[in-house]
């Protein structure tokens, strides 16, 4: 297993939830997290990295033309891994009741062993427990993880000038086995692009 870092700069992304947020929520009756963002992200970046979404099954590497995306969910019994299915054909809002309804089952012991199998890619949030950053172990049989860590506000120098953004550090996780590193850094990086000049449509 080996790690790689990236950054990113989530201004884009929290100027979009400040606009649209309360037209969301009236309108798809959820709210709009940050999952559904990264999910997308994510989604569009294994498309053109497909061995990332990769599993390993004994001494065969099967590759996946879907992304079943798992989300660690916090328990009263620990963290569970529920799996979005077909997550690359859900819309914003679809991803975000998806996530709510996943969590709630989990939070109440109701997930099926069907519901917590079977995912292409995982996805881990340490930042909603104040994390900045971690080394996310991989969900086996897949070969990647992502973790994201807390959204903090830090001075960066943007167009030669000190501006305050708010941040957050991107940690992938992956098997040196089938992902080599450019091909860590690449994905990593597409993740990042995109997040930065986000233009889907979120209603």
């Amino acid at each position: 297993m080996l790690t790689t870092f990236n950054e990113v700069d989530m201004k884009p992304i929290m100027d979009l939830r400040s606009k649209y947020k309360d037209q969301f929520k009236e309108k798809y009756g959820v709210g709009l997290g940050f999952m559904s963002f990264f999910t997308r992200a994510i989604c569009v970046a294994l498309k053109d990295f497909p061995t990332v979404n990769a599993s390993i099954d004994k001494d065969e590497i099967i590759y996946h033309d879907y992304c079943d995306i798992s989300i660690a969910v916090s328990t009263p019994r620990g963290l569970v891994v529920p799996v979005i299915r077909n997550a690359e054909s859900l819309s914003m809002p679809q991803i975000e009741s998806e996530v709510v309804r996943l969590a709630t089952k989990g939070r109440d012991g109701k997930l099926s062993i069907e519901e917590m199998t079977g995912g292409t890619f995982s996805i881990t949030n340490p930042g909603i427990y104040g994390g900045l950053m971690g080394l996310p172990v991989i969900n086996q049989p897949n070969v990647a993880i992502l973790g994201i860590g807390a959204i903090q506000k830090r001075p960066m120098v943007i167009d030669d000038a000190i501006a305050v953004r708010s941040m957050v550090y991107l940690t992938l996780s992956y098997d040196h086995r089938v992902v080599d590193g450019a091909i860590a850094h690449q994905f990593v990086g597409k993740v990042k692009a995109y997040l930065e000049n986000w233009s889907e449509e979120i209603l």
